[in-house]
């Protein structure tokens, strides 16, 4: 175990142990070089001098840390220092979804099918790139604080197994498809398999097969069928338990062959839960039943053996034979080109094998013979279809264009389509325009706009935007103009509810800070209308607040406005940024940036909560924002001396382009500043 304050790779310091798994155990350590926390896996030492593993382990991993996806834990490097082999990925600041579950019993079906969205479209990131992770379980699913899903350990599994480590190395069996666990060949389809367990547990809070063994739980992946999620699940929509179905087949031709399928049968299930659109594969005659031979018993019950240290404490690894031939195999080839391997199968010769290959010759023979005839009847419909419909012979090539295009993306359910502009439209229209396009809707609330009442106000994604069939446009329904009397605001303190109760209203909010070392900090002076004064949705008040620093004299106004086409748990008042004395100017800027972003500019910004920090006291807080800009580190101070409530809805403008940040927040105690934590930050362009 590696001590607190140990430098890794001359730039990597120890600070704890935050896990430990079958291969490696997990450190949170501070990246000095860019001033960040990482996640540090180093390797335990029974592997460290296999060197085939090792080598694979290394470049396993340099080919995760070419994965970036919001969905994917992201490896920032890999390395070795004094005989310790180490992978540095970011540090996500949660739990994994094995814990979640444990922790809930089970999730509802909303959580679960956005939690597998996710999951999803991480792998379909990473089977783009052709990175087969071959060990999607529960425990390597992140569920960061701010709610993001984050697959990890990509690659390192696919290192593991071209060695046939034991069992308890490589992972629980319970989520393991059957050709991973018969020793075979596996692929991206074995990962939507495990996938597919994993979705079940989500809804049902246990895993299909259990066993005393992990040979007994492998055996049952090839033999037994699982019990329906339904019966532990009865609320279980029908198109979900199909879902799970097919992508938890035994045979890999009956399951999703992409995960972009998975993905947009995910998606259509959430706004039509109850319908019969997943496509089952039929069985084939001689698929129907899957009975396991002694050799793959053998193999499976080899593949538990565990690793033996001797007494020079060197490794011996137990390797399946076949295995070993597979792997002679696949480092003879590039690593991307995983689909062009050939799987070696022992060959049998015997008198029932011929037997069965001149009855299954003749049989194909008659099949042939059928499709040809098929065919023929098959395109004289389609020229007889086709030209009827004007499609052959003389007639607009544009439109014969046109036609098939559409008929391409009527049947192509991950076809983009165009988001209609629902503004303006009663629900029911709505609908109907929406359901024409192959896209769902769902009611987000009420809010004062200039649009009719009762007609929709607002809506996400914009119109034109382009998304996949079966996506949801949420919207807002108007309850018109609303008109409100000015009260008496002199003398009251400025505060973030004051500001809510007129963005609520829909009238936006200016705020002028003006020095005045007569009054106390954040007193309103003045208003404008003034009392007994009439405002309505998408008037502008104008509120003066007294500051006691001046340099406040030479900020510009803040203005807040009403949430329109935004979702509004992305939208928050802005705390006020107190300037440094250092640098007023570069304040100035900031404060600048913020009043950018509050009206959706497209600047980066950073929409998390903040929750208590571990030995806050409750005094004023520090909070300054510290990213690397062009291979610099640029702090930029974001609260400065405040009290803050927690926890605390973050709205930070950071640097353009830069996608992550720190946020170290201290507590000033007689004056000095007590560190109380580095937080990561993520930032989105809007």
């Amino acid at each position: 175990m590696l001590k607190t304050g140990m430098i890794l790779g001359e730039r990597y310091e120890i600070v704890s142990k935050i896990g430990t798994g079958g291969m490696a155990d997990v450190y949170k350590a501070k990246d000095h070089k860019l001033n960040r926390f990482v996640a540090a896996k180093i390797l335990k030492p029974e592997f460290r001098e296999d060197t085939t593993f090792i080598r694979k382990f290394r470049s396993e991993a340099q080919a995760a840390a070419g994965l970036t996806h919001p969905n994917i834990v992201n490896v920032f490097d890999v390395g070795e220092d004094d005989g310790m082999h180490y992978i540095v990925m970011e540090l996500i600041e949660g739990i994994t979804l094995k814990e979640y579950i444990n922790k809930k019993g089970k999730l509802s079906i909303k959580e679960a099918t956005s939690i597998a969205i996710q999951v999803s479209m991480g792998l379909e990131a990473a089977h783009s790139h052709g990175i087969v992770h071959r060990d999607v379980k529960p425990q390597n699913i992140m569920i960061s604080t701010d709610g993001k899903v984050k697959v990890t350990d990509f690659g390192i599994a696919r290192a593991a197994s071209s060695n046939t480590i034991s069992s308890n190395v490589m992972g629980s069996v319970h989520y393991s498809s059957p050709e991973q666990v018969r020793g075979g060949y596996s692929d991206e389809k074995s990962d939507i398999y495990s996938l597919g367990i994993t979705l079940y547990e989500m809804v049902t809070g246990r895993v299909p097969f259990e066993g005393d063994t992990t040979v007994a739980i492998a055996i049952k992946h090839l033999q037994e069928e699982m019990v329906p999620p339904s019966v532990y699940a009865p609320e279980l929509p029908y198109s979900l338990e199909q879902i799970i179905n097919k992508c938890t087949q035994k045979s890999v031709d009956r399951r999703y062959q992409r995960m972009d399928e998975v993905i947009a049968d995910l998606k259509r299930s959430l706004i039509d839960p109850e319908g019969d659109f997943v496509k089952q594969v039929p069985v084939d005659e001689g698929a129907k039943t899957l009975v396991i031979s002694d050799n793959d018993l053998t193999t499976i019950k080899s593949s538990s053996g565990k690793v033996n240290v001797n007494k020079a404490q060197k490794p011996t690894i137990h390797v399946q034979e076949d295995a070993k031939e597979l792997e002679k195999e696949v480092t003879e080839n590039d690593y991307y080109d995983d689909d062009d391997y050939p799987i070696k199968r022992e060959k049998r010769d015997t008198g029932k094998k011929k037997k069965k290959h001149k009855s299954r010759k003749l049989q194909i023979t008659v099949t042939l013979a059928g499709l040809a005839v098929g065919i023929v009847v098959l395109a004289g419909a389609i020229w007889f279809i086709g030209n009827k419909a004007g499609l052959f012979g003389e007639g607009n090539p544009s439109q014969q264009t046109n036609n098939q295009q559409n008929a391409q993306n009527e049947d192509d359910d991950n076809a983009l389509v165009e988001v209609p502009r629902l503004v303006g439209m009663t629900e029911e229209a709505a609908a109907a325009e929406a359901q024409g396009r192959h896209l769902g809707v769902k009611f987000a609330g009420e809010e004062a706009s200039s649009q009719e009442k009762g007609q929709i106000s607002s809506q996400e994604p914009a119109a034109g935007s382009m998304v996949q069939k079966y996506s949801t446009i949420t919207y807002k329904i108007s309850q018109g103009l609303k008109e409100i009397q000015m009260e008496e605001l002199s003398g009251q303190i400025y505060n973030d509810e004051l500001v809510q109760s007129f963005l609520d209203q829909g009238i936006t909010v200016k705020v002028q800070r003006q020095y005045d070392d007569y009054e106390a900090e954040d007193v309103i002076l003045s208003a404008t209308p003034a009392q007994g004064e009439t405002v309505k949705s998408g008037d502008t008040v104008t509120i003066v607040v007294s500051d006691n620093d001046a340099l406040y004299q030479e900020l510009p106004e803040e203005v807040f406005e009403p949430e329109t086409a935004q979702s509004s748990e992305n939208t928050a008042v802005q705390p006020t940024a107190a300037p440094d004395t250092a640098d007023a100017s570069n304040d100035t800027a900031s404060a600048s940036d913020e009043t950018t972003a509050s009206t959706g500019s497209g600047n980066w910004v950073c929409n998390q909560k903040l929750n208590t920090p571990e030995g806050y006291l409750g005094g004023p807080l520090r909070l300054e924002l510290v990213q690397e800009v062009n291979g610099e580190i640029e702090a930029t101070m974001i609260v400065d001396g405040e009290v803050l409530e927690f926890p605390y809805q973050l709205n930070i403008v950071g640097k353009s382009g830069v996608s992550s940040g720190e946020l170290h927040v201290s507590e000033i105690i007689n004056g000095e500043p007590k560190k109380l934590g580095h937080y990561p930050l993520t930032f989105q362009e809007q």
